[in-house]
């Protein structure tokens, strides 16, 4: 039984600028069909590499919808080199047998860092320092100038990312409290609080971290903000929606909030040459960055490897592990024997047909891994040396609720 499609006919694209550490592990692994483009792809563009690329490597700028997914009948799977997946209709893709694999953990350092900085920056005042030295203004003071040690730092999220920032911030002497709506482990003397109400009158710097859902939209308004210690400092590096970003404006203009740092806003220009615009603009003591947290040399090298590794543990082995719209199995290899892929909907039946069309052709499964999620259902199966791979794979494709099959070898 021969490969369905052997690795020198794969063509890989990787569009954005992706890092070319991937594009290197791409080739060492013996994919010779490689492309990296360094742009988003305009529509034209990106319907041809649909339809005619197996593996599609995009970033954040990259727009995958249904319509467009409907094009890839040579596409199996997707990766994200960032941390969201939002880009891409994940629904779409699992109805169409196309796993999604992101990266989510690997900016988790720089994101943190970051945050620690913007702290120091805002609770010495620099952004204002730094405007009146640049307009040729002395204006040396300690007056509102602070300290981090000693200091309080809430943590709204202690996920990856919280968790990080809250060891750094104890580091530099930081009381660290935090709220989840999941029971998370305290790490070092950091201590959680029962709900948002608590937390807020306590901490003199804020941090989010936070995913986008209808829950944590909206979650910093005008009732938050007026429940902050009074010239307390406000950071987001997690999602625009998060924080109602007049009602900020309008407490940093009231002067109840002291300072804030945002690195994410509700609406962000889709490239570099639109124009950006924010209540936030030309505000006192306020850093506006634009979506830089995990924007480091060392993230980006980072996503590149985890993301490439994933997307040919896939295409060489089947593993799913880490798509973020997929049943999840990981499998290693299996020496001596032919690996076959089916994806199909989750219906009654069709491992039953699976299994009876290898039956009929006298193979002996030697391992048989499925599993489910929602509506799709994935199966790997290791069967016992045969010749007939062409007929065969017509067979299993052709098993009604049927979404995609594959030889891998």
């Amino acid at each position: 039984m021969k490969l369905s499609l052997p690795k020198d006919r794969i063509r890989v694209v990787l569009c954005e600028s992706i890092h070319p550490i991937a594009e290197e592990i791409f080739r060492e692994q013996g994919y010779s069909q490689v492309q990296r483009l360094p742009h988003a792809p305009g529509p034209e563009e990106l319907q041809d590499l649909v339809r005619n690329s197996h593996i599609l490597g995009i970033r954040s700028r990259t727009q995958i919808p249904q319509e467009l997914l409907d094009l890839g009948n040579r596409l199996f799977c997707i990766g994200c080199f960032c941390i969201g997946t939002d880009q891409v209709d994940l629904a779409a893709a699992a109805k169409v047998g196309i796993p999604v694999f992101n990266a989510p953990h690997s900016n988790t350092r720089s994101v943190a860092e970051l945050v620690l900085g913007f702290a120091i920056m805002l609770i010495r005042g620099i952004p204002d320092k730094t405007r009146e030295a640049h307009q040729g203004r002395w204006q040396k003071t300690a007056k509102g100038s602070h300290e981090l040690r000693g200091k309080t730092l809430g943590v709204v999220g202690y996920g990856h990312i919280g968790s990080q920032v809250s060891i750094l911030a104890e580091a530099l002497g930081l009381r660290v409290l935090f709220y989840d709506i999941e029971p998370r482990l305290p790490l070092g003397n950091a201590r959680p609080t029962s709900s948002l109400q608590e937390l807020l009158p306590q901490v003199d710097l804020l941090s989010l971290h936070v995913p986008d859902t209808p829950k944590t939209r909206g979650m910093i308004g005008p009732e938050e903000l007026a429940l902050m210690k009074p010239g307390s400092y406000l950071i987001n590096t997690s999602r625009g929606m998060v924080v109602d970003h007049q009602a900020l404006a309008t407490a940093l203009d009231q002067g109840r909030i002291g300072g804030a740092a945002i690195d994410v806003f509700p609406s962000e220009p889709k490239a570099k040459d639109e124009p950006f615009h924010s209540p936030l603009q030309h505000k006192r003591n306020v850093i506006l960055t634009p979506h830089i947290g995990g924007s480091t040399e060392e993230a980006q090298e980072n996503i590149a490897r985890e993301v490439s590794h994933r997307l040919i543990s896939f295409s060489d082995q089947g593993t799913s592990l880490g798509a973020v719209n997929f049943p999840q199995l990981g499998l290693g290899p299996h020496p001596g024997a032919h690996r076959l892929l089916h994806i199909h909907r989750n219906e009654p039946g069709v491992l039953r047909q699976i299994n009876r069309c290898l039956g009929n052709h006298g193979l002996n499964i030697l391992g048989q891994n499925l599993e489910t999620r929602r509506d799709l259902g994935y199966v790997v199966i290791d069967i016992a040396p045969a010749e007939n791979g062409k007929e065969i794979l017509q067979e299993l494709r052709a098993i009604p609720g049927t979404l995609r099959a594959r030889i891998l070898f």
